[in-house]
């Protein structure tokens, strides 16, 4: 009696997943036929940071999806390539990521992620941004970061846009170099805030330009970085209130260990 219980409860739950089943299969095709008559009937833009980050407005991204993309107002939702809108918008250079989806009343939602510069090269007359991750990227006219600017013989050769990572060796290592650098300066606020440039002279030694004061720090290459900040630290620790401010026109860091000023 009681096998026979626990087989016609077996063929009732049985029973019930099936027709839960064939619910769902005819829920999907009515949702699936619904979204196929569903029109696109607008599009909102959402920009992560923007107010702090202004690299790209709500225009600029529908200017780029109009372009490369084409029509989406009046189409059904259910057409739109979602994935063909995300890899035009993630090739545009400020955008460090997007995401497209469709919602049931028609709407095209667009969220973009930028890019955040931690510094701005200024070389031969043209400007551009690096990331946290060493990518180049130009800086759209009257938008711009209050970062460090480094300019003088950067050796990198980007591409006419200014996009993209530098990929030969010595270029590759050098915009390492640098992006480790800027990053110690980001961590150590103290360094983010009172050196505001650092020229690259010809032999590829840079000089570190602070907000305030006569004189300037003669680095080297960006290698050593935390030492090199060290012997600064100590410059401004002990040599300053010694001897006074403005009393030096350079200082030496190069040297392992020492401050030399002039």
């Amino acid at each position: 009696m009681r096998n026979g219980r626990n087989i016609a409860g077996t063929i009732l739950g049985a029973a019930a997943v099936a027709v839960i089943f064939v619910c769902l299969c005819v829920s999907a095709g009515i949702s699936k036929a619904k979204r196929a008559k569903t029109l696109c009937s607008g599009t909102e833009v959402e920009i992560a940071d923007s107010a702090e980050n202004r690299f790209v407005s709500e225009a600029d991204i529908l200017e780029y999806m109009e372009k490369d993309y084409g029509k989406t107002e009046g189409i059904p939702i259910g057409d739109i390539d979602l994935k063909k809108m995300e890899d035009i918008l993630d090739s545009q250079s400020a955008v460090l990521k997007s995401e497209a989806y469709c919602t049931k009343d028609g709407i095209l939602h667009v969220k973009i992620t930028q890019r955040i510069p931690v510094m701005r090269f200024q070389k031969n007359g043209r400007r551009f941004y690096g990331d946290a991750n060493g990518y180049v990227f130009p800086i759209k006219e009257g938008k711009a970061s209050h970062v460090i600017v480094i300019d003088g013989n950067i050796p990198i050769e980007m591409d006419n846009a200014g996009k993209g990572r530098a990929v030969t060796g010595e270029e590759k290592e050098w915009m390492e170099r640098m992006t480790e650098m800027v990053l110690y300066m980001e961590k150590h606020k103290v360094w983010s805030r009172n050196i505001v440039q650092i020229h690259v002279l010809g032999n590829g030694d840079m000089v570190l330009i602070p907000r305030d004061g006569t004189e300037k720090f003669l680095f080297g290459k960006p290698t050593d970085i935390e030492e090199k900040f060290a012997l600064m630290e100590s410059y401004y620790a002990g040599v300053v209130p010694a001897k006074g401010k403005d009393r030096y026109r350079s200082v030496d860091v190069r040297y392992r260990g020492q401050v030399i000023c002039k």
